[in-house]
């Protein structure tokens, strides 16, 4: 049994903006290798992304581009599977490798997320997040180091199998089964609540900013994956979306309330994630 677990770190709402990357490779149920290097993302670095993981950009300075560093990522994940927790680090990958003008890695994904709310019945809903789960598996961990959460994501796949009973082929297979694989339900089901057994049921997602798209559309679009749509950022609020054209124009500056009410939250520690809306539609569309 061989698998490789991923993370990355960004420096800004900008998911193509990695500027850290961590693989560790676990064979036979251990830990065998690790990689991990600071990315030049030649982008901004956002105050709020660099109170998270601590990196500045005279950090990366010197460091390799993506570009550069795609020879030694394919050397170490090409043709494995590859183990990230949720799929913000896969999506970022992806647009990562869009705006380098790279291929995209040719592997197979699989969300440590996803293992987690089909193993743990308490955690179908919430409480799925990678540091609740390592609290409850007993491992611990510097969150928001890249080396450091991939390395987490692979133990929770470990302790998800061992407690499971599955192997890595059944656990494949068994994250594109709903949750409950008993209820049934069909497209007409899903709520502005969320579909129970979306990819990210247990989100509360809020929309702020000019849209590509309609707002009733980005809602029902984040419904239909699980997600349930708030009208403004709370302490429950787990994802905000910002127009691509705010995110570009703005670097940083004049943000809407909702942005700034959002960067105030997870400066105190409360789990938000800030992302464009291209990334969320990359986000859906890659949900599954």
């Amino acid at each position: 049994m061989r698998f490789v677990a991923i993370d990355v770190e960004t420096a800004n709402a900008d998911m193509a903006s990695i500027c850290s990357i961590g693989a560790a490779v676990f064979e036979d149920g251990q830990l065998a290798d690790e990689w991990y290097s600071l990315i030049d993302p030649k982008d901004y670095f956002d105050g709020m992304n660099v109170s998270i993981h601590g990196i500045t950009e005279a950090d990366v300075r010197g460091a390799p581009t993506f570009k550069a560093a795609m020879a030694e990522i394919e050397r170490r994940i090409g043709d494995q599977i590859v183990v990230t927790h949720t799929h913000f680090d896969r999506v970022a990958m992806h647009q990562a490798a869009t705006r380098w003008s790279v291929p995209a890695v040719r592997c197979t994904w699989l969300d440590s997320a996803r293992v987690v709310r089909r193993t743990w019945a308490d955690c179908a809903r919430s409480g799925y997040g990678l540091s609740a789960v390592c609290k409850r598996i007993g491992y611990t961990f510097d969150h928001h180091n890249a080396l450091e959460d991939a390395k987490a994501s692979g133990h929770v796949l470990l302790a998800a199998m061992r407690d499971s009973g599955m192997d890595l082929d059944t656990m494949l297979k068994r994250v594109l089964q709903p949750i409950d694989p008993s209820a049934s339900g069909s497209a007409a089901s899903i709520k502005r609540d969320g579909n129970a057994d979306g990819e990210f049921a247990g989100e509360v997602i809020v929309f702020t900013g000019a849209l590509e798209i309609p707002r009733r559309e980005a809602a029902d679009l984040a419904a239909s994956v699980g997600c349930e749509v708030g009208a403004g950022v709370t302490k429950k609020t787990t994802m905000l979306v910002v127009g691509d054209m705010d995110v570009q124009r703005l670097a940083g500056h004049e943000k809407s309330s909702k942005h700034r009410k959002a960067e105030e939250l997870a400066a105190a520690g409360y789990p938000i994630r800030i992302i464009r809306e291209t990334d969320f539609k990359q986000l859906v569309a890659t949900a599954g």
